[in-house]
């Protein structure tokens, strides 16, 4: 602790100095005092925590230094020497918050007994007062929880106190980069303090598993935008910057709104799975649109898959990526679960796989087995990754099928009809699908086949359902559905055309005849 001699003697002063072992009592003489107003002066600039002071001095008496530094809030212990016994001072001095009043000459060990009564005061102050801090910042922390929470069952008017007053808030919420192996995480609130020049418009909270900052102030909010622009959206790598993720609401103009622009940042950092590369800051404008009722009932249905082979079936690249950023777009807006979104894409890389596999048996060993699929998926953090995993997968594919020529084309279309007939197929999808213009499709199509393509579509139905209606455990009208007819009065007509009977006839004359058919 500090102490500061105060006398106008310098005889006295040098006598205090060396009656006590200053050291070993826990002071250190930090000045000393050669009238009142070098008193003054002195306790301004050194703040000490005890003053010895000599009631007669020139400029200012003791008293009045006593006065003046109270009424300016000093907070140290005075203790009064006086070769004056006279009552009055000691009365007077007690009025200025002075306890104790020694007289000269100094008795070594009174002073010694004031001084560490003095110490012992001042000890029991600093931690009444350390804990009196440590109760505000818990009550204040409990407070911004709340708020954040939008828990708030207490009126918040006294903002000054919270120091919560200012006219925009914003919420900032931040995490390692790294997700594999995180390290440690540089403290982004005190980065943004320095950056507001440690200027009270920053407020730091733990709150769950989240690292939460609330701007406060048209300076804090443009300081961070600067940040974020200029450093944390394409940080340098190994700067401080480069290993923190962080998300961040919209600003807000009340400590009411406070909430919304944290959930914002919370819902942010759950569609971090939606990042594209090195991306290390999202905000709200990249909030996708609210769920909205017809989208609330989205389908995790097949229709991704076959758009997918029939992408790779055509050797349509364009169009394979089109499809990725379509089902990216999709998943985004979605409103899955991420896991959800996990199993969703499980299911389309093994539902392509299928597909394939049975169209272009020879090409099995390019895909691997579920199992590694399905960890491959679980593994990757960034749809992204898994994107470009099915990219991959997809090209070695089409680049085993080789390049193709006008002939092999060909061979693909009529092997995707051999497989696909029971879909709505029409010529103008398929020539969309291949790269051709559809009339052109249309000339080569009867040319190479010798029947025009609706002909040789129901050629192929027409040949699958004879061999469905050796089955008896299907009824006409669900073989008609079957091989691509919606109408089965339609299929009745189609299936006389080619084989001169109907249907019922067929199955009639052919029962539990070995008939081995295959499409033309």
């Amino acid at each position: 602790m500090k102490l500061l001699i105060a006398d106008d003697e310098i005889d006295v002063r040098e006598g205090i100095r060396c009656l006590l072992d200053w050291s070993s009592l826990g002071f250190t003489i930090c000045g000393e005092g050669k009238n009142g107003q070098d008193t003054l002066d002195q306790i301004r600039r050194l703040q000490p925590d005890v003053v010895l002071i000599d009631i007669r001095m020139p400029h200012l008496s003791g008293l009045e230094v006593v006065r003046l530094a109270k009424e300016e809030g000093f907070a140290g212990i005075f203790i009064i020497v006086s070769g004056f016994s006279d009552f009055s001072y000691a009365q007077e001095a007690m009025h200025f918050g002075v306890t104790c009043y020694l007289t000269k000459p100094i008795d070594e060990e009174e002073l010694e007994k004031a001084v560490l009564d003095a110490r012992q005061l001042l000890l029991k102050e600093q931690g009444k007062q350390k804990r009196l801090v440590l109760y505000r910042d818990w009550a204040r922390e409990s407070i911004l929880y709340d708020i954040l929470n939008n828990q708030v069952s207490y009126p918040l008017s006294d903002c000054r106190d919270l120091q919560l007053e200012a006219a925009v808030f914003q919420v900032v919420l931040y995490t390692s980069y790294n997700q594999e192996s995180p390290q440690s995480i540089w403290d982004f609130a005190e980065i943004l303090r320095l950056a507001n020049r440690n200027h009270n418009s920053v407020d730091y909270i733990r709150n769950g598993n989240h690292n939460v900052i609330i701007l406060k102030g048209d300076l804090a909010l443009r300081r961070f935008e600067e940040l974020a622009d200029h450093y944390i959206n394409q940080p340098q790598k190994g700067s401080p910057l480069d290993a923190l993720f962080l998300t961040y609401g919209r600003p807000v103009s009340s400590i009411e709104q406070i909430h919304i622009s944290y959930n914002e940042a919370k819902r942010l950092m759950k569609q971090r799975f939606f990042c594209s590369f090195n991306q290390h800051v999202m905000c709200y404008k990249d909030m996708p649109v609210e769920a909205q009722p017809e989208r609330t009932g989205f389908v995790m249905d097949y229709t991704y898959s076959q758009q997918l082979s029939d992408c790779i079936q055509s050797g349509n690249r364009h169009m394979m990526l089109d499809v990725l950023e379509k089902l990216r777009q999709t998943l985004y807006c979605s409103g899955l679960e991420i896991s959800n979104i996990r199993h969703y894409l499980e299911d389309i890389m093994i539902q392509v796989k299928s597909s394939i596999i049975y169209a272009y048996g020879n090409l099995e060993t390019l895909f691997p087995n579920h199992a590694a699929i399905i960890h491959t998926i679980e593994e990757k953090y960034y749809l992204y990754e898994i994107l470009e995993f099915f990219t991959l997968q997809f090209e070695m594919c089409m680049n085993a099928m080789g390049s193709p020529t006008r002939d092999s084309v060909l061979n693909n279309i009529l092997q995707y009809i051999r497989h696909n007939y029971q879909e709505d197929l029409k010529l103008g999808s398929l020539a969309a699908l291949f790269g051709y213009n559809s009339s052109y499709l249309g000339k080569v199509f009867t040319k190479t086949t010798g029947s025009n393509f609706n002909a040789y579509l129901d050629e192929v139905r027409i040949e699958n359902s004879r061999r469905l209606l050796m089955n008896e455990n299907y009824k006409v009208y669900e073989i008609a559905q079957l091989v691509g007819y919606s109408n089965v009065d339609y299929f009745h007509k189609k299936f006389r055309k080619y084989t001169g009977i109907s249907p019922v006839e067929y199955r009639r004359t052919h029962a539990g005849a070995d008939i081995k058919t295959s499409a033309p």
